[in-house]
Order: structure tokens, then C-alpha cells, then sequence
């Protein structure tokens, strides 16, 4: 495991991962600790805000465009933008459940689900994890390997 992909990588990429990696702990934590009250509260505004921060990156990051500089990773993040407003919107109306329902909906589709797919071969984040070139995957910078020639023996 080695941060060096990461580093190596864009501010905006570096930004998104790290808020994401925060998220992703503070939202554990929130789901396993007790609800309500002042710290949940207060916890619970540093995640949105982290989470916020992450959607908001993504739109600095284009390695996967698929309508001119746009791809399915940037409706994702519109919707978790929206999911939030819609989330701390229940919140504050007392509606407790589709808070509930919502936040958890937040925490396994945008950090559960799809941080599994930046572990992928080829991927900053597998890179970071299994190391460089693991499983011949990855060169080291989230970018698929190249195959090298070979020579033949004669």
C-alpha cells in the first residue's frame, strides 16, 4: 500500500478521495454510534459537508467522458448533491425515517458501491491499495499497464 499514486495524481482527484475517505469513516461511525442529539448532529454536518466536497471535486475530474466533458460519474454526483439537500431537508422536518432511509441510501450507493469500483484494476485507488503492477494491472499512476514486448528466444 502506498500513497504515491494519489500524490501523484491531480489536486482535484487528490481533493475528491481524501474528502471521500473521510466520508466514508465518519459515515461508519455515524452508523454505528447512537442517533440524535448535539453530536450527531454536529457529526452528521461534517459528513454532509465531506460528502458535498466530493460530489462538488468530481466535476474537476474528466478521465471518463462520455458527453464531451461529462460522464455517469457527474449524474451520480448531481443526484448525491440532491440526496443531501433532500436528507438534512427530512432532518430538519422532523421526518426521521427518510432521513434515515436517505443517509443510508447516500452512504451505501456513493462511498459503499461506487468507492469499490475506484479499487478496479487500473484505477489511482487500486494502485494505491494493492501497489503498483499487484496483479500487472497498474503502472503505479491509476493508468493501465502497457504490454511490453517481449523477446523470443531463438
Amino acid at each position: 500500500m502506498s500513497p504515491a499514486p494519489l500524490l501523484a495524481a491531480s489536486p482535484a482527484v487528490q481533493v475528491h478521495a481524501v474528502a471521500a475517505m473521510a466520508a466514508f469513516g465518519i459515515g461508519l461511525a455515524m452508523l454505528l454510534r447512537r442517533k440524535g442529539g448535539p453530536g450527531h448532529r454536529r457529526l452528521g454536518q461534517v459528513w454532509v459537508g465531506l460528502m458535498a466536497l466530493t460530489a462538488l471535486s468530481s466535476f474537476f475530474i474528466a478521465n471518463l467522458q462520455t458527453w464531451g466533458g461529462w460522464s455517469p460519474i457527474h449524474l451520480l454526483s448531481a443526484a448525491t448533491l440532491a440526496a443531501l439537500a433532500y436528507a438534512v431537508a427530512m432532518a430538519r422536518a422532523g421526518r426521521i425515517r427518510a432521513h434515515r432511509t436517505a443517509m443510508t441510501a447516500l452512504f451505501a450507493g456513493a462511498l459503499v458501491i461506487t468507492g469499490g469500483f475506484t479499487l478496479m484494476p487500473g484505477r489511482i485507488m487500486h494502485a494505491v491499495v494493492f501497489g503498483a503492477g499487484g496483479d500487472g494491472a497498474s503502472a503505479g499512476d491509476g493508468q493501465p499497464k502497457r504490454a511490453e514486448p517481449t523477446a523470443t528466444r531463438g
